[in-house]
Order: C-alpha cells, then structure tokens, then sequence
C-alpha cells in the first residue's frame, strides 16, 4: 500500500485555502484554489522592479525605477497579489507557523524565478535576514523557509549567514514609502563577502511593498562586491 494513501487516509489533508481535501499530492492548497490564486503575470512588468501595469503588454521602465529612488536590485518579481486568501495564507505562514504550506509558496516562487530570470546564472540563492529579536519572538524566520527550498528546487547555493539584519528602530509595516527607505537604512551587513564578490545572487523574500528592504539588500550586496542582484517575493502589496 502506498504510504502517502494511508497517511492521507488517516490524516486527510485539507486544504489551506477552502478546507476542502487536497488533490495535489504532498501539497495543502487544492488545485481549485490554486487556479483561483491572483498570481502575477512576468510581461507587461518594469523590467527593474517588476510592478505590473492593467493593459500593459510590453516591458517597460516605471517611473520610480527612472526616478531618484531607483532600487540598487537589478530586478525583481513577485509571485502573487498580496491579497484576499492569498494574503490570508501567507499572513499565517509568517506570523502563525503555518509552514506546511511552504511547499506550495516554492512551486509559486519557482515559476515566477524561471519566468523572469536566467536561473543558470544564479550563484547563490539567500533568504531577506530577520532579526534576533523576531526570530527569538516568532521562533524562525519564513524567509529561509522560502529560500532554502528555492534552492534546492532550482539547485542552487543556499546561503543564509552570508547576509545579517541588524535591529532597525520601527516595523516596516504601517510605515509609508518615505519612512520605509529611511527605517531600513543600514540595516543589513554583508557577513561572508568571500561568498558574494563577483557572484549573481537571487535574495528571497515574502512580501514586497515599496521594494525599500529589498534595496537596502542589493545595496550592501554590492558594497560587498556581488555583480548582480535579483529579487524574488512570494506576494507583492498594493503601496501605501
């Protein structure tokens, strides 16, 4: 008998999205609910930041990616809205220890990756750094979740010390775009250099704003010598 019947059958999945039993093998979202997903399309998007435009088809450049505030990343994509159920669900993958949803965030994350960059060029995959504080507080940090099982999914380096975060003074969350670059301002510190310096890196993150964290991100990549700096989130909000 096939284990994974048996535990299904003992234990039947149910979905993360609609409680109903999951047809997906080792997933919890149902492929209904999956196909409901307000995933992000990779055309149609600036080709810096990733921000899609309605009615947009072709790639373009977007005006604060043209502006004084142009990110430091070299480009970015994210894999859904961050919205209704899938806002639900990745709200409770970071802050409730839903991590069993972790494989279906890492199909998501893939397909935006493959669409959006070229993957044989990535030398390292690493997950956006969290806190002493909140790790200690929330018990892990679901960007590594994330980013470890993109790298393996494309077969890539997993490095999670190469980058540390150091106690910013506010929560980026509730904070608008002014205050969010100023918030984040030397936050990061490049911890291993030897494993950055002339490398192409694909930083991971959950969900993307203003692009402000992701930034300072890129930004001390690359005062540590990596050559490229790619960006992938798992959602991406409306900005405020």
């Amino acid at each position: 008998m096939n284990p994974g019947f048996l535990s299904d059958l003992l234990w039947p999945r149910l979905c993360e999205a609609c409680d109903g039993p999951v047809d997906r093998p080792d997933r919890m979202i149902c492929s209904h609910c999956l196909m409901r997903l307000p995933v992000i399309g990779q055309t149609g998007c600036c080709r810096i930041c990733g921000r899609a435009i309605a009615g947009q088809r072709e790639e373009f450049l977007c005006d604060d990616c043209r502006g004084r505030h142009a990110p430091a990343f070299d480009r970015a994509c994210s894999a859904l809205e961050f919205d209704g159920t899938a806002r639900r669900m990745i709200l409770d993958f970071k802050f409730n220890r839903h991590i069993w949803t972790v494989p279906d965030f890492v199909d998501l994350l893939e397909a935006a990756a493959m669409a959006r960059f070229d993957i044989p060029a990535v030398d390292a995959v690493l997950p956006v750094p969290a806190t002493f504080l909140r790790r200690l507080v929330r018990g892990y940090n679901q960007c590594d979740f994330l980013a470890e099982g993109l790298a393996k999914r494309i077969g890539r380096r997993f490095e999670p010390s190469a980058l540390r975060r150091r106690n910013s003074p506010l929560r980026q969350g509730g904070l608008n775009e002014e205050e969010r670059r100023e918030n984040i301002v030397g936050t990061f510190k490049a911890v291993r250099p030897e494993l950055l310096r002339g490398r192409t890196l694909l930083v991971v993150d959950d969900i993307m704003t203003t692009g402000s964290t992701l930034s300072e991100c890129a930004k001390t990549l690359k005062a540590a010598g990596a050559d490229r700096v790619w960006c992938v989130t798992l959602a991406r909000s409306i900005r405020t």
